[in-house]
């Protein structure tokens, strides 16, 4: 885990003012900030090349776009054994960074090894990926499902 970097009062305006509207001017965010747009631009290069900007995107709500389905899944791999030439861990890695269903897969302590995230159409698309996809992995033991029945508090920034 990388160490993380130090942030005066202005660069947390900065970061807050951004991920509010990541697609404002400098000038716009310099206004915001009360800062000049050089120092602004400066700042903001700063905090991209330091890693506390890792990038911009739109946010994009699954419903709208007919992902109408999500779930989140726990997942318990199988113990590695001597036989294994690659740690199930490893191999189950890299299978999920191609899954489209998968927005976000995190470890876990406890009983399960991982959670997913993941968003597909409806309930059809969802036992595909599970038989086909999830179940099959051969690093795989057991997984649980919680299906998302309201979406009570969803925020993309982080409280800095």
């Amino acid at each position: 885990m990388e160490a993380s970097i130090v942030l005066d009062a202005l660069d947390r305006r900065i970061l807050r003012a951004l991920q509010a509207n990541g697609r404002a001017t400098y000038d716009q965010l310099a206004v915001e900030v009360q800062l000049s747009a050089s120092a602004t631009l400066r700042r903001v290069k700063r905090l991209e090349e330091a890693g506390a900007i890792a990038g911009y995107v739109a946010i994009v709500p699954p419903e709208r776009v007919g992902l109408g389905l999500t779930a989140y899944i726990n997942v318990r791999l199988e113990k590695h054994t001597e036989s294994h030439k690659r740690n199930p861990m490893d191999l189950f890695k890299a299978s999920v960074q191609a899954w489209p269903e998968v927005v976000e897969c995190v470890a876990l302590t406890g009983e399960m090894d991982y959670l997913l995230r993941v968003v597909v159409e409806d309930m059809a698309h969802y036992s595909r990926f599970i038989m086909d996809t999830l179940l099959k992995h051969p690093s795989v033991e057991d997984c649980k499902t919680s299906f998302v029945m309201d979406r009570v508090k969803a925020a993309s920034a982080t409280p800095v």
